[in-house]
């Protein structure tokens, strides 16, 4: 555990290194466009040719699967035509107890895509849509939302009157062993810069989760930080509203998206 923390520790600090060796920002300098800390994705893509991480460490306790759970996650995402994104997720480690069990290993691994269907500016919302398929289950349990076998999203982005929003409906298959069945998300995201470079977020999301017949609910708060326009740091926590929902979660990362095009 104590290498695993080195790692982690080494991994996620790799973008500061990063951002204080580069050159200083320059006005054509891309953006990044996090997808993280929230459940929402956005619709609206990153820069062509240009690859985008988004890293992170969850925390969390009391949930139908476990009574701790600690989790590093990874979202790798790089559009490669201006209606369209390839992203890769992965959680390649995770720590988990419950009662006197104890156990580690890979949450999983999903790849997709994401086509923008409706080119949005300011209050006109962006709509894309985009699909995953899970390659890899993992070994470990997952938290109260699962890990979808296939999933469509319906995404939709916008800004209005100084707030920024995300909604996302998603449409997943479930399985638990031979059985599959559907379950649905419904979410929205709405953030505002506050002071300087920091923005805050606020989440309200609900999954069904049918194999309990009941439903997942909570409610997320992040607060970011823009220490440049390709690094952008995160931090927040998430509540449980239901009691089959993971009671607590706390997380933190950033999202870092490389300067130089790959073409």
């Amino acid at each position: 555990m104590r290498r695993v923390a080195i790692v982690l520790g080494a991994v996620l600090l790799s973008p500061f290194v990063a951002s204080i060796v580069a050159q200083s920002a320059s006005p054509d300098e891309p953006a990044a466009n996090p997808g993280r800390p929230t459940v929402s994705t956005p619709a609206t893509l990153t820069p062509v040719g240009y690859l985008q991480f988004e890293t992170g460490i969850i925390g969390a306790t009391d949930s139908p699967e476990f009574s701790t759970w600690y989790n590093f996650n990874e979202v790798i995402k790089l559009v490669v035509a201006p209606r369209l994104q390839l992203i890769a997720s992965t959680q390649p480690f995770t720590h988990f107890t419950d009662g006197e069990i104890a156990g580690s290993g890979t949450s999983g691994v999903a790849l997709g895509a994401q086509a923008v269907v409706l080119r949005g500016e300011a209050a006109k919302p962006t709509v894309a849509v985009s699909y995953f398929h899970s390659v890899y289950g993992g070994d470990t349990p997952d938290l109260d939302i699962g890990s979808p076998a296939n999933s469509v999203l319906l995404l939709a982005s916008a800004d209005v009157k100084g707030f920024h929003y995300d909604t996302n409906a998603l449409f997943n298959e479930v399985t638990e062993g031979p059985v599959r069945r559907a379950q649905f998300g419904q979410t929205l995201s709405i953030s505002h810069p506050i002071v300087g470079r920091f923005g805050l977020s606020g989440e309200i999301y609900h999954f069904t989760q049918p194999f309990l017949r009941s439903n997942a609910v909570g409610n997320l708060w992040a607060m970011s930080y823009a220490a440049r326009k390709t690094l952008v740091l995160d931090i927040g926590f998430d509540r449980g509203l239901t009691h089959t929902s993971t009671q607590w979660e706390a997380f933190a990362g950033f999202t870092y998206l490389l300067p130089h095009r790959l073409w």
